[in-house]
Parts: structure tokens; sequence; C-alpha cells
């Protein structure tokens, strides 16, 4: 649920996802412009700065002394930016001109293509220094998200989140319901009698039907995105009202006309819903496999995760939901150096490897999956190997997702569209058209 994201989880806990592996416990503005080293964008040498937050930031401080031995002559300070600071402080920079900025700069997939369209130029031509090598080497479907209009890669991808489906084996054993079998969406809600039968009192997905005090899209996205779709095509035409749209939307309607959507209201309230075993599903990215576990210790054994259902019949059964970046700011005078940094973080399965351990970023370098911890049995996952599901899923890989920069009014819109769904009985349809037709008044859009 968009109220429950993973930088939250990162703030609050400074959590890992290793631990599911193991299946145990867990384990001043001086930027690119202002620090030292030579002059000029060439450089290769000299101290750069790297911007990031929370245990990222740890993680990337992990692998600073090996790219030290590796690379003489170029130092790393790595900065705990904090979140959401490090969005208000990347702006700020790029609105004057780059002046401040770290060398290195950690972005969400949020945030870039706003950074790109406010900003062009601000952010560094990573293809012109050599990144296009590795354009085959992440989860299928984030290339195109680190692209220009251009064609040109002004980001490389770093962390990677796969929509799961995680459920409660105890519950849909008692309606002796196989969740492993469902092949669409469809297929669930032709048993959700059976499920209520077994289960009274029991809900599948929590959402917050208010949207109070913030949206709570993740799950409509989720369901948008398993359809290649989202609230922007790559063009950046509007397509809130498409089929897609509509569809996943309808999908919400009748779970919740069936009872089997439970509120969430607020901020945190997810999590205690969850603690008191409530809710019986969490579509939910690859960062919630350690959250669970982590959260929820007294339900160990219950949790299963699989692949989730398709939309239509047929159609796709992945989907990456989010993504993080690093990038380089055009203004720093150390590009070069900057650039090896990103290059040996990103591009090699030990570093990669090496900050999923430290910090439990999901790593979107797909050759960094055959490394045996990812086929770990997990205890509280009944000994599945839930890692591995999710590196399944980022090979298979999905379709790009474009935020756009006008992401947050998208997102105010569609959650109206879900809230009048939910509490006024409003059909799908026709709340999404009134949101596109506002949207693209408020922004200049085209509607596809």
């Amino acid at each position: 649920m968009s109220h429950l994201s993973r930088r939250d989880l990162l703030r609050a806990s400074g959590a890992g996802l290793l631990a599911v592996a193991a299946g145990g416990t867990l384990a001043a503005c001086g930027g690119g412009s202002g620090s030292g080293g030579a002059a000029g964008g060439d450089a290769d040498t000299g101290t750069i700065t790297v911007w990031s937050w929370a245990t990222a930031a740890d993680a990337l401080r992990g692998i600073v002394p090996a790219f030290e031995k590796d690379n003489p002559g170029i130092k790393v300070d790595v900065q705990d930016i904090g979140e959401p600071a490090i969005w208000d402080k990347i702006t700020v920079g790029l609105a004057a001109g780059g002046q401040g900025l770290g060398d290195v700069l950690h972005i969400g997939c949020d945030y870039l293509p706003g950074y790109q369209e406010k900003f062009p130029g601000g952010l560094a031509d990573l293809s012109a220094l050599g990144a296009d090598a590795y354009k085959d080497r992440f989860a299928k479907g984030l290339w195109p998200v680190v692209t220009g209009k251009d064609g040109h890669a002004y980001a490389l991808p770093w962390e990677v989140n796969a929509l799961g489906f995680f459920y409660r084996k105890d519950y849909f054993d008692k309606a002796g319901i196989d969740p492993e079998t469902f092949a669409t969406w469809d297929d669930l809600l032709a048993v959700t009698d059976r499920f209520k039968a077994a289960n009274p009192g029991i809900a599948l997905i929590g959402v917050n039907r208010a949207a109070n005090p913030t949206p709570d899209l993740d799950f409509l996205q989720g369901l948008m995105q398993l359809q290649g779709a989202f609230y922007f095509d790559l063009q950046g035409r509007i397509t809130v009202a498409s089929e897609p749209a509509v569809r996943a939307l309808t999908i919400i309607k009748r779970l919740d006309e069936a009872g089997l959507i439970g509120d969430t209201p607020g901020v945190q309230s997810w999590p205690p819903v969850m603690k008191t075993g409530k809710l019986a599903v969490a579509a939910m990215p690859t960062w919630v496999a350690h959250y669970l576990e982590k959260k929820f210790p007294d339900q160990s054994g219950n949790w299963r995760l699989t692949k989730p259902p398709a939309v239509t019949p047929g159609g796709k059964r992945t989907a990456l939901v989010n993504s993080t970046h690093l990038a380089v700011a055009a203004s720093s005078p150390r590009r070069r150096a900057a650039w090896k940094f990103v290059e040996y973080a990103l591009t090699r399965a030990a570093s990669v490897n090496t900050m999923f351990n430290a910090g439990g970023v999901f790593p979107a370098l797909t050759e960094a999956y055959t490394d045996p911890m990812y086929a770990a049995p997990s205890a509280f996952y009944g000994g599945q190997p839930v890692l591995k599901t999710f590196t399944d899923l980022a090979v298979e890989g999905g379709d790009p997702t474009n935020y756009s920069g006008d992401y947050a009014r998208a997102l105010k819109l569609v959650s109206d569209a879900q809230t009048k769904v939910l509490l006024k009985g409003a059909e799908p349809a026709a709340v999404l058209q009134d949101a596109a037709k506002q949207l693209a008044q408020q922004t200049g859009r085209g509607i596809a």
C-alpha cells in the first residue's frame, strides 16, 4: 500500500532482506561543484560525493574500500541526506544549475522522469560514458526508465521491486483453496464465498478507503502494471482512463462488493491489522518479504509467496512496480570519476550482492542472482526459497513504467476516483474518465 513504502521501512528500522534468505533475524551540502579534485567534467581523480539515504547509504559505504583500492586517485564520500529531504535538495540543486549537488545521486523511479523533464541537461549523459554496454544486464523493463527522449541513459538501475502475491496458506487451506492455481484475479474472485465461509472476519486485501491522509494506490497501480499500463504511456500521454485502468479498478470494486477489502485507515494502520491476522493477502513488492518476517514473527510458517495472478486470461504475471537508480550530476567536475563509481557499484555482481547483504537493496543486475543466498529456504515461509521467486520475476521482467513529471497530480486524481468507487459505489469507467479530463486540463498533456 502506498502508506507502507520501503523508504518508510528503511527510515524506521534499517532492515534488509537478507535475513529472509538466512531464515533468521536481522542481521553539508558539499557536492559535485564545491569539493576538491581536478577542474573540468572529464576529471577521473579526486573526491566524489555520493548522495543517498538510510541503509542504502550504508550499503554504498560498504563497497567504498574495495573501489578506492581498485581505483587509486579517487576517494568517495557517501552522505546520508535523508528521505524525503534528498528530493528537495536535488531539486534545489538542479534548479540552481547544478550548484551544490553531489556527484552521484540516488534517485527513485518516481522522481527521475520529473527531474529529466523539468531540468533537461541536469543529469549527465551516461551513454556517452559507456553505459549502453550494460543495457541488457538488468531486469527487463528497467532500461527505458533510465533513458531520456534522446534514447541515452541518464542513470543506471540499482534496486528493483517485482510485484509478489503473499498469502496466508493456513487460511486458504481451511477453505480448501490453493492460490498456486490462480491464473487470473477472476479465479480468486470465483472462490470468495468459500474463503469467507471458512474464514469469517478475515479480509483479503487492506486498502485505506478514504485515502486519509495520503493516497493508497499501490494495489491499483500493481494491477495496472501487470497489464503494462500506468497513468501515462511512454510518450507521456494520459492513460488514466484506459481499458487496463478500468479493469484494475473494477477488480477492486468486485473485491469490495464481495466483502473482501479490509479498511486500513490512516498512515500506519496496515501493520496493526496485519498483526491481528485479519488480512490473508499482501499483493506487494520484493522488500515486503523481509518486512513480514520481521514485524510478524508469530505468523512464521503461515505465509507463502507466488506470482501475482494475471488480470486477463493469458496475461502477464510479472510487474516491476518500482526501482531506484544512481545518476551523475551533469555539473560535476568529476563526471568520469563519478561514472567509474556508479559502474563499479551497479554492474558487478560482487558489488550489488555486498550492498544487498549490508542494506537489503534487491539488485536489478540479474547476474547477481546466481549467488546461493537467493535460493536459500526461509523458515518463515515454510521452507520456501522466497527470494528465488523474486529473482525469477525480475529475470522475466515487466513493462516499463513512466511516472512522468506529473505523477503527484495523477496520484491525487486517481485516488479520488478510487475513493468514490469504494465509498460511494461509483462506476470505475466514469470516475477514471473524469480524472483523465482533469489531469489533461491541469497538465496540458494529451489523452491517449
